[in-house]
């Protein structure tokens, strides 16, 4: 049977914390406060169970793939339900999630490439956005903005009224209560 060695559909909400980090990215860029990033992903988790029989993959990195399709394609809904309408928008936001993905997992380095590898990674990743979700909430935006937007620390503190001297004591302390924190857990 098909994802079977993904963990079935009952792991789905081993991913909830992957999920609200990629979610939040892109609720703060793209629907400026009018959607809760928690809602989405459990929208997402409830799609999936339900629409479970269409996974067709069997390893944990195509699952959090097929996660990342789902996000996108709520998000982009939930955009459109908003009156914002762009031409390629779903496809847009899903290279979008990719890409803070990839950001994401760039965090951790190391070139990975056997199945228990692959395996291994997606693991890290569900701790490091388990660990993002732990940091005070301000901590946790600068590092989601720089990390996973790519956005410069100037462009941080004009987005979120701070000066640099601020938001770079943010990013210090939060990169160093997240490495305490994944060393503690690893």
């Amino acid at each position: 049977m098909h994802g079977e060695q993904a963990g079935g559909r009952e792991s789905l909400d081993q991913y909830r914390q992957y999920l609200l980090v990629l979610a939040r990215s892109q609720i703060r860029q793209q629907f400026q406060g009018k959607l809760d990033a928690s809602d989405v992903v459990q929208d997402v988790l409830l799609r999936a169970y339900e629409k479970w029989d269409q996974f067709r993959g069997t390893s944990e990195a195509e699952l959090a793939a097929w996660l990342r399709t789902i996000l996108a394609s709520r998000l982009a809904n939930a955009l459109r339900k908003l009156g914002r309408r762009h031409a390629d928008l779903e496809r847009s936001i899903e290279q979008s999630l990719s890409d803070s993905s990839l950001r994401l997992g760039m965090c951790l380095a190391a070139d990975q490439s056997s199945p228990s590898q692959h395996v291994a990674k997606v693991d890290e990743l569900q701790r490091l956005a388990g660990g993002l979700a732990g940091l005070p909430e301000d901590q946790r935006v600068v590092l989601e903005l720089k990390h996973l937007q790519g956005l410069s620390v100037p462009a941080i503190a004009r987005q979120l009224g701070r000066t640099t001297a601020s938001v770079a004591g943010l990013l210090r302390r939060g990169l160093q209560t997240l490495r305490e924190t994944l060393d503690s857990s690893g």
